[in-house]
């Protein structure tokens, strides 16, 4: 699904929101594995399930054509500085649902980037029917597990001893749903 851009500046920086295009796919491919690499709260570690230029466009153009999945871009100063994406299924038995992702380069955080991607996915899940948005962050997150907090996500349940990063320890992920009001 495609959405309209919109413009923000917050804290003297300039970014819009769009949705993502093909064009779009050689950096998103780039950024994706810098911003691994820049954080312990990603699913992967630097340059692990690599997505090449090529992949990024397959999924960009799935994305565009199906009603329920959603992929957004944030870009500063022309560059991609973050982006998110919900996916559903098509299964019947979980088609009220999507998948919902979020990160946002190191340098750019703290401008309401990863609020902001969040919320334009939330306002389009709400339009198109979405009934739930599903999401797993790591436990220690605690500024991203307030963020989803405060704008209506619960905590579902935690799964213990989920992940094992590159130091041998084990860390928890909480998963979280959000629901329409209906």
């Amino acid at each position: 699904m495609i959405i309209d851009q919109r413009e923000y500046n917050i804290k003297s920086l300039s970014y819009s929101i769009r949705s993502a295009e093909e064009k779009d796919a050689e950096a998103l491919s780039s950024l994706r594995v810098q911003m691994d690499g820049e954080t312990e709260n990603m699913d992967r570690e630097e340059g692990e399930a690599y997505i090449n230029a090529s992949g990024f466009r397959r999924i960009i153009h799935l994305d565009t054509e199906k009603l329920r999945n959603l992929f957004l871009v944030a870009v500063v100063a022309g560059e991609i500085a973050g982006y998110s994406r919900c996916e559903g299924r098509e299964l019947k038995r979980f088609c009220h649902k999507v998948e919902f992702g979020v990160c946002v380069a190191r340098e750019f955080w703290g401008h309401g980037i990863g609020k902001n991607l969040l919320a334009q996915s939330i306002e389009w899940a709400d339009q198109t029917g979405v009934e739930k948005m599903v999401l797993n962050v790591l436990a220690s997150n605690e500024k991203a597990i307030e963020l989803y907090q405060k704008s209506g996500f619960e905590i579902e349940g935690i799964l213990k001893k989920d992940r094992r990063h590159a130091d041998g320890q084990y860390h928890d992920t909480i998963v979280m749903g959000r629901f329409k009001d209906l």
